[in-house]
């Protein structure tokens, strides 16, 4: 259930993971963001972030993202880097 009082879980894979350090982290936010804006905050934090932003795909409670998509308070939000098969 969201509520302006549960921060996003913002999820980090491969390597998102290596730049920021973390895996997860829990984002506070008390209202919706729009993409632009969510990156805006990621890159505040994590400026290491800027090299992968133009590959990175947003996914929101584990379906990806369109340009459209506002991220709410309590949303999981994974960063979804290239996936190259083998």
């Amino acid at each position: 259930m969201n509520s302006i009082f549960t921060p996003m879980q913002i999820l980090f894979f491969a390597q998102l993971k290596d730049a920021t350090g973390y895996a997860a982290i829990e984002l506070p936010a008390t209202a919706p963001l729009r993409g632009d804006q969510l990156w805006s905050v990621l890159l505040e934090r994590f400026p290491a972030l800027a090299v992968h932003r133009t590959s990175v795909r947003l996914a929101c409670n584990q379906e990806y993202a369109g340009p459209k998509t506002l991220y709410c308070p309590g949303d999981e939000v994974a960063l979804i880097p290239p996936v190259s098969g083998g």
